[in-house]
């Protein structure tokens, strides 16, 4: 149960964890700068925040929530059928605590609870974690009273308000710990040459099978002297390559902890997802991006080039990754030392890896909260 002088703050979003998660890092950075806040989530029953919310610390509510079926639009009823349930549910749930503000943090989820917190005067804060907004963050930035922005690209496909804060504090992730094992060690933990080129292989939790394929491919037709791999593959496609381990190749289904992957790592090739991208930079680690290219509104590929503009990254559309072009693109940087250097100077640069701290603190400021006591 809420306490009752709590100071009740509603986040909303979610579907996938680029939606969710950046949400729950600055709800726990929000409750450690202010420990009377009580965040609260609202969310999808049909969305990734079904499986995570229960195992987290947070009150939450997952509604009847539906995106907009674009490619399929006789099926909108159910969305908007579902909008009007989880309004009554939100007015109910807000009767006993009202909320001093509604934070979107993306996706379908979102929607309705940012349109309440409008029509009842509750002010509005937006998390847009890509470079290319989307819907709901177009949708509610004009009146938002703060849009925390992940790349500092979004805020040119956007339209604010006179009134709105424009703020590219990043996008909250874990960050590197203070003292990060050093190359050697993290490689002697992976049991890999002190001296090798890493490449580290990620393709998100569910794997990508365009990347995995290439690099088993690559992998056996005998890598680059000197190059070894980290290869998460995911765990749903983990059984079709674990039996790929040799001397200088290790194979995981998913990397948990990340640390010392990144730790060890020279080079990183990942699909363009914004929380991935912003861990590559907290890390300083080069990285070829190959963005998924059915992600909603090409959003990955906005990614992959804003990061390779900023000189981070090499963004490699997936028709263009092959096994010579990824063989190709491994020699070249790991005979250039200077290129490297330059990436990862520039992913630094753009790194942000105490976004979560940064974007409470921003919250605790602009609602006014008292960060030691009740607000």
């Amino acid at each position: 149960m809420t306490p009752s002088r709590a100071t009740r703050v509603f986040f909303a979003g979610g579907g996938t964890g680029g939606h969710l998660y950046p949400g729950l890092a600055i709800a726990r950075a929000l409750v450690k700068q202010a420990p009377h806040v009580a965040p609260h989530f609202i969310g999808a029953r049909r969305g990734i925040e079904r499986d995570v919310l229960p195992t987290t610390e947070f009150a939450f509510t997952l509604l009847d929530l539906h995106p907009l079926y674009r490619q399929a639009p006789w099926k909108n009823w159910r969305t908007i059928v579902g909008a009007f349930g989880a309004w009554r549910e939100i007015t109910q749930l807000a009767a006993s605590n009202a909320p001093r503000a509604v934070i979107g943090t993306g996706g379908y989820a979102a929607g309705v609870a940012l349109a309440w917190g409008r029509a009842h005067g509750v002010p509005t804060m937006l998390h847009e974690p890509d470079s290319h907004p989307g819907l709901t963050t177009r949708t509610f930035a004009k009146g938002a009273k703060s849009l925390f922005l992940g790349f500092p690209e979004a805020a040119n496909r956007l339209s604010v308000g006179p009134q709105t804060q424009v703020l590219p504090l990043g996008c909250p992730i874990e960050p590197p710990p203070a003292s990060p094992r050093s190359r050697a060690e993290a490689r002697g933990v992976w049991a890999l040459p002190h001296d090798a080129f890493v490449v580290l292989v990620v393709g998100g939790s569910q794997g990508a099978r365009a990347l995995n394929d290439v690099v088993a491919a690559w992998t056996a037709q005998g890598l680059p002297d000197g190059v070894a791999v980290i290869w998460a593959t995911g765990k749903q496609q983990a059984a079709a390559y674990l039996d790929r381990e040799s001397g200088m190749v290790r194979v995981r289904p998913y990397l948990a902890p990340i640390a010392d992957a990144y730790a060890a790592a020279d080079l990183a090739v990942t699909r363009a997802g914004a929380l991935t991208i912003a861990e590559l930079c907290a890390w300083g680690i080069p990285s070829l991006l190959v963005p998924l290219p059915s992600a909603a509104q090409d959003h990955q590929t906005h990614n992959a080039k804003a990061t390779q503009a900023s000189g981070a990254a090499r963004y490699v559309p997936q028709h263009d990754f092959t096994v010579a072009s990824l063989d190709a693109a491994v020699r070249s940087l790991r005979d250039d030392s200077a290129a490297r250097a330059a990436m990862h100077h520039a992913a630094l640069q753009r790194a942000r890896p105490g976004a979560a701290a940064d974007i409470a603190r921003s919250v605790i400021m602009t609602l006014g909260l008292d960060a030691v006591g009740i607000g």
